[in-house]
């Protein structure tokens, strides 16, 4: 297959840490990039209304860009969506879910702290995959309400007080029995844009679980037994980012999405 067309999806920029990850993996692809930023952000929502939104919204995605594969990069989007979008679309797709798994495994206090969206947090995808592989450890949940605001304030380099970091993070730093987190899952793609002021702020050093070099390799994977998809000849160009309103085309969000190498950009009207 040769320069596959790859479309990544979050509520906002936090997928552009997935971006990152999915060209390294593949440097010859058409990475296109699209934020919902007119719903953003999707804690608030009501998960019917959400669902429905995301689906509309994907489904125009697809029709404008004809990619060969799509990747949810969004946490929230995938473990409340995923299905839906699988059912209605025929192209594959490549969802973001906390990277419980891996943090079960790494462990070695058993205590892991889980950095969410709210949503995420109490969704049951979550707690099911709690259940299925971390059953002997004590993970603890944090629906963390700012941290994806504080994420893009940095990436459009605003200022934010370092000391509201450290109060949304600190739900997950436990001590218990003589034993402390040592495993921290960022679950939510606009988490590591923070990691470095993370562990800044942090009351101890803990392995940090980012989700984007798994999922680049899932989609390297899917890749491999896919084909072309040749009706994207007038699809949108390599380095395009679409954005669901024109709110988001202020100089500071252009310049973040340009350092990150989405140089381009359109509007697809989609209002709320």
């Amino acid at each position: 297959m040769t320069a596959p067309c790859i479309l990544l999806f979050d509520s906002g920029m936090g997928g552009l840490t997935v971006a990152s990850a999915v060209r390294q993996a593949e440097p010859g692809a058409t990475l296109i990039y699209a934020a919902d930023n007119a719903a953003f952000p999707y804690g608030a929502w009501d998960e019917p209304q959400l669902v429905k939104r995301i689906v509309a919204v994907i489904g125009k995605l697809i029709d404008e860009t004809r990619p060969d594969l799509v990747v949810i990069a969004c946490n929230t989007a995938s473990t409340l969506a995923l299905a839906a979008l699988r059912e209605r679309y025929t192209v594959p797709f490549v969802g973001t879910v906390p990277a419980i798994k891996p943090a079960a495994e790494q462990t070695k206090s058993g205590l892991i702290g889980v950095l969410a969206t709210p949503g995420t947090v109490n969704r049951e995808y979550t707690k099911s995959l709690i259940h299925t592989y971390a059953f002997h450890c004590k993970v603890f949940l944090h629906g963390a309400r700012r941290l994806a605001e504080i994420a893009e304030a940095k990436l459009k380099g605003q200022s934010f007080d370092p000391e509201e970091l450290k109060h949304e993070i600190a739900p997950v730093f436990r001590r218990r029995d003589h034993k402390v987190t040592d495993v921290v899952v960022l679950g939510c793609t606009h988490y590591p844009l923070l990691l470095e002021e993370i562990r800044a702020v942090a009351p101890w050093p803990v392995t940090y679980i980012d989700p984007a070099p798994a999922i680049a390799r899932r989609v390297s994977d899917l890749l491999r037994g896919a084909k072309s998809n040749g009706a994207r000849m007038n699809g949108a160009a390599h380095g395009t980012v679409f954005l669901t309103s024109a709110r988001g085309r202020g100089s500071e969000s252009l310049a973040a999405y340009a350092a990150m190498g989405f140089s381009t950009n359109e509007v697809l009207d989609l209002p709320v």
